[in-house]
């Protein structure tokens, strides 16, 4: 069921692609959220709390695994555009065995500087073991979460961005089963809400292996290919090296926001927390955009259609800003009417939304350029350039860190949870000039290569 995205509209060829995986993407940050309000009114405000103090931890441990495990799957995609497919199988095979060292390397990693990076990152007592049960327990599933990551990559790779879509609803729905069984239920507490994403997780990635091994053989590696290829792995580490460390740079500027949110205490924790929820779920279509751009350009690079992705990035630019505007009001509009689904009926929302309404309107302001982050960034990953995307993360990073020890210095929610924002206009207009420098060096070689 594979497609290629190397003929056809760039503009209808984007679309179609895109909307199974924001579709996907809305159900994954669904289910998220659904883990948030079934512990926030089953477990409590500091339960949820302790959650959202953990997110920018997750956001580092699963970024720097998932950007490893993505990068692998880009040789795939410029294999298949090529319609070199044997080479494609092979490039499968390598990258499953990298990503399970990585897995490995990841979760031992995770688990013996956990209470370190909790207390460096100012968790207020009051959450501190639950926020600690909930991340340990999911880095204990990082096979799971990494594994769907990996294999519903490999398939968007080669077009189908409609399987990762289905097996995503399916985990969703169990996902929800799985956290009223165990919190509310069986009373596990944030750890039942972490194991519920775990399994569901776990489950969707056995049944992306399960369509690869019916229905995909440009995907299934033969018997005689596993093993690491010392070609293939300098080609997969020179993209996912970049990409995973990209995460965990922009990953630790986060993490110092969020040390800088927590010194307002659990319940602007709690604010702030519900807030996030609600923007991730509404800014999905960025993060399908990306997607969608790194198999567009992952092709269109093996084929060397370099106008064809020029031209792609154009009208994924037209996308984004009617999807930037739209999402930017609806996000502003909802909150009061989502935030009381976060919490029982005792707390005081009043106190809450303060806290969320800033964060709120700040980011929204930078909604484009964020979409222009993940489209610049995708397409110049795509084309094999993972360390020049990788400078966008440390533009992130140092913009967030410099917003938020300031921040600090002063006294400013408005100006810790302004480091998001900050962040991505900077990192926005750097990923433009960066992304003119690439398609120029692309161009150069290519005449080159003709002479």
């Amino acid at each position: 069921m594979e497609n290629t995205l190397t003929e056809g509209r760039p503009l209808t060829i984007l679309l179609k692609f895109m909307l199974p995986l924001f579709i996907g993407n809305v159900f994954q940050q669904f289910y998220n959220m659904v883990d948030t309000i079934i512990v926030g009114k089953f477990v409590g405000a500091n339960a949820l709390a302790a959650v959202g103090s953990t997110g920018t931890i997750m956001f580092l441990v699963l970024g720097i695994s998932n950007g490893m495990a993505t990068g692998f799957t880009v040789l795939t995609s410029q294999k298949y555009g090529a319609k070199q497919f044997e080479e494609a199988r092979e490039s499968v095979a390598n990258g499953i065995l990298l990503s399970a060292i990585v897995i490995v390397f990841m979760t031992i990693l995770s688990l013996l500087f956990m209470h370190p990076i909790l207390k460096l990152m100012n968790t207020p007592a009051d959450i501190y073991e639950d926020a600690y049960s909930y991340i340990s327990a999911i880095c204990m599933g990082l096979v799971a979460l990494v594994s769907y990551i990996l294999f519903s990559a490999f398939l968007r790779a080669v077009g189908n961005s409609k399987v990762p879509l289905y097996t995503l609803v399916f985990s969703a729905l169990l996902n929800i089963v799985l956290d009223i069984l165990f919190v509310a239920v069986f009373h596990m507490g944030v750890a039942g809400a972490a194991w519920a994403t775990n399994i569901s997780q776990g489950v969707s990635a056995i049944l992306c292996v399960v369509y690869i091994i019916k229905k995909e053989p440009v995907l299934r590696p033969s018997k005689n290919m596993w093993k690491l290829n010392r070609q293939y792995t300098r080609l997969q580490l020179y993209i996912g090296v970049p990409m995973a460390l990209q995460f965990g740079i922009t990953a630790s500027g986060t993490m110092i926001m969020q040390s800088a949110i927590n010194i307002y205490g659990s319940v602007a924790v709690a604010g702030f927390t519900a807030a996030s929820k609600v923007q991730n779920l509404l800014t999905q279509g960025m993060m399908a955009i990306g997607q969608t751009m790194t198999s567009y350009s992952g092709q269109n690079f093996g084929k060397g259609d370099l106008n064809r992705i020029d031209q792609g990035v154009k009208d994924a630019m037209k996308i984004m800003t009617v999807y930037s505007i739209v999402s930017a009001v609806l996000a502003v509009l909802i909150l009061p009417y989502v935030m009381p689904l976060f919490f029982s009926a005792g707390v005081d929302l009043d106190s809450l939304l303060p806290w969320a309404r800033i964060y709120m309107i700040e980011c929204v302001i930078a909604y484009i350029p964020l979409s222009t982050i993940f489209i610049f960034r995708n397409t110049m990953q795509g084309c094999g350039y993972g360390m020049t995307a990788m400078m966008l993360g440390i533009v992130e990073f140092f913009a967030r860190f410099f917003a938020a020890l300031i921040s600090m210095k002063i006294s400013s929610y408005a100006l810790a949870v302004g480091s998001d924002p900050i962040a991505w206009l900077t990192a926005g207009i750097v990923s433009i000039l960066l992304y003119i420098r690439v398609i120029k060096d692309l161009r150069k070689r290519r005449s080159a290569s003709m002479v």
